[in-house]
C-alpha cells in the first residue's frame, strides 16, 4: 500500500491503537518532550498538551523552530496558562509513514492541540482531518496542506521567497548567463512554492537560460550531495549561478562547487541558514540567503494552537515575510538576530 493510500484510516483504527498509546502516556515521547524550566510559574491546573510534529529533527531549521516552541511554552506558563508542548518528529524528512503514525498516536493520546509541519501536502490530509473531527484543533506551520479545515496556517511566504532569490540571482549575473535550480523533494509544499517563485522571477531575465531544473536533491545530506556533485560535474564549464530552495540543498551545492574549485566563480543563492552557511556567506562562497524566522514560526504556532484549544479565535493564515541577506548587509542588527538565533537559551546546547 502506498503512503498516500495508507493515510486513509478510520477512527476505529486510531482507537485500536489507543490502549497502547495511552498506556505509554504522554511522557513516552522520549527526547521530544520539553521539560519545565527555571523561572516558569507552577500551577496545579491540568496543562493544555500541544503536540508539535516537525518535518524532521536534525536540520538547524527545525532546532530553531523547536526553540520557538519552548519560548512560547515558557511564556504561557509564566503568564498562568499551564501548557506542555511535546516535540516529536521523524529523523528524515522523507519519512511520511512515520509522520502519519505520529499524528495518529497523538490523536489516540487525546492531546488538546496539534502543530504539524506536513512532509507532504496530500498524504497528511486524512490524519489531520481525523484529528479535527475528534475535536483536536490543528495548526499547520511551515508547509501547506491541501485542506481548509486546520485552525490556522503559519508559514513564510514561500513563493515570494523564491521570487526574491530569483531576482537576486538574475541581478548578480547582470541579466545574462546559465543557471541551475536544484529542487528539494517532491510533495514538499514549501520548497515547491519557492521553486515556482524562483522560476517565475528568473523568466523576467530573457538572457538567462535555466540549464537544469528537474533534479531533486532528496531529504538527506548524502542524496543532496550526490545530486549536487552530478550536476556540477555535468555543467561545471558552463554554469554561472545556482538557486537552492532550502538549507540542506544550499549546503550540498556549495560543497560540490568547492570540491570542483569553482565556488568563487559560480553565484549561489540559497535558503535558510546554519553556522556553516553563514561562514560561506561571509567568505563570498554564497552570494545570498533568503531567510525565514523559524524561531518566531514555532512560537506563533504554539500560541495559536493553545488559543484554538481554548476555543478562542485565531487568524486563519499568517504569512511571514522572507528576507534576503547578502555579504554586504549580514552585519546589520536585523540580520544578525536571524543568522544567530539564541538556541542555547532554549535548547540548552
Amino acid at each position: 500500500m502506498s503512503v498516500r493510500t495508507s493515510a486513509s484510516f478510520t477512527r476505529r483504527t486510531v482507537i485500536g491503537l489507543g490502549a497502547l498509546a495511552l498506556g505509554l502516556g504522554l511522557s513516552a515521547c522520549g527526547g521530544g518532550d520539553t521539560e519545565a524550566k527555571p523561572g516558569v510559574a507552577v500551577s496545579n491546573a491540568k496543562p493544555i498538551v500541544i503536540a508539535v510534529i516537525p518535518k524532521g529533527t536534525t536540520h538547524e531549521f527545525w532546532k530553531t523552530v523547536h526553540a520557538g516552541v519552548i519560548k512560547a511554552e515558557r511564556e504561557l506558563n509564566a503568564a498562568g496558562t499551564p501548557v506542555k508542548a511535546i516535540w516529536k518528529g521523524p529523523l528524515k524528512e522523507d519519512d511520511r509513514t512515520s509522520q502519519i503514525s505520529t499524528v495518529q498516536n497523538f490523536i489516540a493520546q487525546g492531546v488538546q492541540g496539534i502543530v504539524l509541519m506536513p512532509l507532504d501536502r496530500t498524504a497528511l490530509v486524512a490524519p489531520v482531518e481525523l484529528a479535527i473531527s475528534s475535536n483536536i484543533p490543528v495548526v499547520i506551520a511551515d508547509s501547506a496542506l491541501e485542506s481548509d479545515k486546520p485552525a490556522s496556517y503559519i508559514a513564510t511566504n514561500n513563493k515570494e521567497g523564491g521570487r526574491i532569490g530569483g531576482k537576486h540571482l538574475g541581478e548578480l549575473l547582470g541579466g545574462k548567463g546559465k543557471v541551475i535550480l536544484l529542487r528539494y523533494m517532491e510533495g514538499s509544499a514549501s520548497t515547491e512554492e519557492r521553486e515556482a517563485g524562483f522560476m517565475e522571477a528568473i523568466k523576467t531575465f530573457p538572457d538567462i537560460t535555466v540549464i537544469s531544473s528537474d533534479v531533486h536533491a532528496g531529504a538527506t545530506h548524502e542524496t543532496a550531495l550526490k545530486a549536487s556533485q552530478n550536476l556540477i560535474n555535468r555543467f561545471k564549464d558552463e554554469v554561472n549561478g545556482v538557486f537552492c530552495p532550502c538549507e540542506p540543498v544550499t549546503t550540498a551545492i556549495t560543497q560540490a562547487l568547492t570540491e570542483q574549485g569553482i565556488n568563487k566563480k559560480v553565484k549561489v543563492v540559497g535558503f535558510d541558514n546554519t553556522p556553516r552557511l553563514v561562514e560561506w556567506l561571509k567568505a563570498g562562497d554564497i552570494h545570498g540567503l533568503v531567510l525565514q524566522d523559524p524561531l518566531n514560526m514555532g512560537y506563533l504556532a504554539v500560541k495559536a494552537a493553545v488559543a484554538a484549544a481554548q476555543g478562542k479565535p485565531v487568524d486563519k493564515r499568517n504569512d511571514m515575510a522572507p528576507r534576503l541577506v547578502t555579504p554586504e548587509n549580514m552585519d546589520q542588527p536585523e540580520f544578525k538576530a536571524l543568522l544567530n538565533p539564541p538556541l542555547a537559551e532554549y535548547l540548552g546546547k
